[in-house]
């Protein structure tokens, strides 16, 4: 699984290989409805010349493309786009291809429903597993969240961190696997909102050092409650933005959502 935020940050955009490049255009495109669902896509000789790569590296990105869900092979009709309930949505590459197409209110607040679902049980679990090197390292990233000087971008990267290190810190290794979907989440609040200091985000080391207190006490149903008041309360910051901007689509990749420090 790839944080998309948190890598950028530390090593730029890395160039991408032939086949990711096809993946990456021809995965937004499906997105978009440039192929909608249904559509059969342009055959092999046209988009070997279309992205001036081979065979072999089609055949790659159909198969990427295939596992991910959002295409299936049929012998003498082409690849076909499959229906949108069978794409993978955890998968972090389909959630930045939405972001580039421009996400609505309501694939945001689908996010929020997910962690909901998932993170205040995966921080019960801390308060029962966590060991004391861990304890410190969430109580730090709290605290980190409380220095002076926060920009929107560098609040929701300590944001995140914290979240990520609470699926670590449950010792699940499937709660792991939900950090495409924190950090999309995270990163749509964030863009969507103004500063800070002005709407509301200010006490946001508050609410997550309730849930290091909660942790610290061994106490995994005010663990659960913690997190959960603190995804609640995003959702409705998410909320609030698209009613302040009338509704408007939050576009734009995940992954150049948080400029490097």
């Amino acid at each position: 699984m790839r944080y998309k935020l948190d890598e950028t940050r530390k090593t730029g955009r890395r160039t991408r290989t032939s086949h990711a490049q096809v993946v990456d255009e021809l995965g937004k495109a499906i997105v978009a409805g440039t192929y909608p669902v249904g559509s059969i896509l342009p055959g092999d000789t046209e988009l070997a010349q279309r992205f001036k790569v081979s065979r072999t590296v089609l055949r790659e990105t159909m198969k990427t493309l295939a596992a991910k869900g959002m295409v299936v092979a049929k012998a003498r009709v082409g690849t076909r786009v499959t229906e949108k309930n069978l794409w993978n949505m955890f998968d972090s590459e389909i959630i930045a291809w939405h972001f580039d197409n421009g996400v609505t209110e309501e694939f945001l607040l689908q996010l929020y429903d997910i962690r909901l679902a998932f993170e205040p049980f995966a921080a019960g679990l801390v308060a029962e597993r966590a060991n004391a090197e861990e304890i410190e390292m969430l109580r730090g990233l709290a605290l980190e969240m409380a220095a002076a000087g926060h920009t929107a971008d560098s609040l929701a990267l300590a944001d995140l961190r914290f979240h990520l290190a609470i699926a670590e810190a449950s010792h699940n290794p499937f709660m792991r696997t939900l950090g495409s979907l924190i950090e999309a989440a995270l990163v749509g609040m964030f863009r969507i909102s103004t500063p800070p200091t002005e709407n509301g985000f200010a006490n946001i080391a508050d609410t997550h050092m309730r849930i290091v207190d909660a942790i610290v006490s061994g106490d995994n149903a005010a663990a659960r409650r913690a997190m959960e008041d603190v995804i609640l309360d995003g959702r409705v910051h998410v909320h609030e933005a698209f009613v302040a901007r009338g509704s408007d689509a939050v576009t734009g990749p995940i992954s150049a959502a948080i400029s490097p420090l």
